[in-house]
């Protein structure tokens, strides 16, 4: 009895010290999320600045929003020396010394350089937005936005607000993103003429050609507001800023303009001394949503690579702002409208040029005098 008591005792402890081993080890008892509970992400940041109050900023406060929540996990984020795949590989190559798990990358520019580096570096995981490396590698998600639909709902809330019956459009680089925003916008407006009874015409159509020539863009919108315009789309990123600093002087000295901004809720960027704001709304991609659940996905030891996520209105991942103080009580319920619309694809907004003359030859409006292509 006492030999049998005896050979227990050591089979248990044998038992302990070797489950104890594997927890070391990270073995099977180890969870995902407690092996993913540590690691560190990096961020790229795209042409601009990380506080361009747009796309770069988006992303970052969607990593920070995930550093907030998990305090074991670190991030840090490079400006590129230079826009060309070799800066790209170098930023990449410093954050992945400095011990990042995850590389996230803001922008179809980035596509040759995640290309490369997937390919050299399989164990780390790589985010990219508005782009898709080909192939596309097992350990790298790509992320795109319906910016089509974002643009649709801004175009219609343009029409139904405008007092002079002329709006404009000012992207930054003309990029496959900025250009759905543009191209959803024209249809908005041409959507609400058909449906709402309004006679808004696009009056202006441009771009700066750069996301961060702020004075640039200031510019380019002072010369709209003097043609007449009053409200103002910028698919622009910092450039955008300088429309924002022209509407406010204009308001400032007696005009009634406004901009729409984007990305992110731009309205307290507009404000002015007097707690009115410029920014009548903005078109809003949920970019920090993205990477938050992105990396959330990584955390738990689950991240979807090689996969290709497209966020719309049916998954919220593109919209106007909750609340909308420049826009009127029936605005924003005709905009709620069409949105809800747009989710049971009894709408569907044109997401390319040639979709988008088609569809205003349907509804019947000219935009012959604007260049949209």
């Amino acid at each position: 009895m006492r030999k049998f008591t005896s050979m227990f005792v050591i089979i248990m402890v044998a038992v302990v010290m070797l489950t104890a081993c594997q927890k070391d080890k990270g073995g099977s008892d180890s969870t995902s999320e407690t092996t993913q509970e540590k690691f560190k992400v990096g961020m790229m940041i795209d042409s601009g600045t990380i506080d361009d109050k747009s796309f770069n900023q988006g992303t970052w406060e969607g990593i920070k929003a995930y550093m907030k929540d998990h305090k074991g996990v670190k991030g840090q984020h490079v400006q590129p020396s230079g826009e060309t795949t070799a800066d790209y590989l170098s930023a990449a190559d410093n954050l992945m010394m400095a011990g990042n798990n995850v590389i996230v990358a803001p922008g179809f520019k980035f596509e040759e350089a995640i290309t490369e580096l997937q390919t050299a570096n399989p164990d780390i995981s790589f985010v990219i937005l508005e782009g898709e490396p080909k192939p596309l590698g097992e350990n790298t998600l790509s992320i795109f936005f319906a910016e089509q639909e974002a643009g649709f709902l801004s175009g219609v809330a343009a029409a139904l607000q405008s007092q002079t019956g002329k709006v404009g459009f000012i992207g930054g680089m003309q990029i496959p993103a900025v250009e759905r925003f543009g191209w959803g916008y024209v249809a908005g407006v041409a959507y609400a003429n058909a449906t709402f009874g309004t006679n808004v015409e696009v009056a202006d159509y441009q771009y700066q050609g750069t996301f961060h020539d702020v004075q640039g863009g200031q510019m380019m919108a002072g010369g709209m507001y003097d043609k007449g315009i009053d409200i103002i789309f910028s698919a622009a990123a910092a450039v955008g800023n300088g429309v924002i600093n022209e509407a406010k002087a204009r308001t400032e000295n007696g005009e009634n303009v406004y901009v729409i901004g984007v990305d992110v809720d731009q309205y307290d960027e507009g404000l002015m001394s007097d707690g009115h704001s410029v920014v009548l709304t903005s078109a809003i991609k949920q970019v920090g949503t993205a990477v938050y659940d992105a990396l959330k996905a990584y955390g738990e030891g689950k991240f979807p690579g090689g996969k290709i996520i497209t966020m719309d209105a049916k998954t919220d991942g593109i919209g106007l702002p909750e609340k909308n103080p420049n826009l009127s009580t029936e605005t924003q319920e005709k905009v709620d409208q069409v949105l809800a619309q747009i989710k049971t694809e009894e709408i569907t907004v044109p997401a390319t040029a040639d979709a988008l003359e088609s569809y205003l030859s349907q509804v019947g409006y000219d935009a012959s005098t604007i260049n949209y292509k």
